[in-house]
């Protein structure tokens, strides 16, 4: 689903049990954002909604569990951050959300012909490298930003189905 203000409190506990800071992936979260305060939330939501690409939220029997982003291909971060971007709560791991949401959000690139789509993920986030490798991604390169080593990915339309 879209990104809602009346899941203010259950995008809140998400949040917190991430911990501090913009580092949940998917949720397009910039450090000038003040998601703790209603108004800055009800911003910060409002902004989601007006940038280019497209971010859902995973929410199941009124928990929010996740998000997941989609970057437009004139995106100037896509060559850094790809043009998805997900994250799962900590205590929804392990479930398959990530690849259920990642299966969606490749069917919506497909219909609006982005091809291939572009994933970067951390070298050390086993979790992430199953789902895109789910999807028979491609490992295109990796790169060292500081003391983080970078996975980047492309999954062709061809290979947009679950193994």
């Amino acid at each position: 689903m879209r990104p809602q203000t009346t899941y203010a409190e259950a995008w809140a506990e998400a949040h917190r049990e991430w911990g501090p800071g913009p580092h949940e992936d998917g949720f397009g979260i910039t450090p000038q954002d003040d998601v703790d305060d209603q108004d800055g939330f009800r911003t910060w939501v409002h902004r989601l909604h007006a940038r280019p690409g497209a971010h859902w939220w995973i929410v199941e029997d009124g928990r929010v569990l996740g998000s997941i982003a989609l970057r437009s291909p004139g995106d100037p971060s896509v060559p850094r951050m790809g043009h998805v971007g997900y994250g799962i709560r900590p205590s929804d791991r392990g479930r398959g959300v990530a690849t259920w949401a990642l299966g969606q959000v490749l069917a919506h690139a497909s219909r609006i012909g982005i091809d291939p789509v572009l994933a970067v993920c951390r070298d050390d986030n086993v979790g992430s490298i199953a789902t895109l490798e789910r999807y028979d991604a491609t490992l295109v390169s990796t790169e060292r930003l500081g003391t983080v080593r970078l996975r980047h990915y492309a999954i062709s339309k061809s290979h947009r189905r679950p193994g």
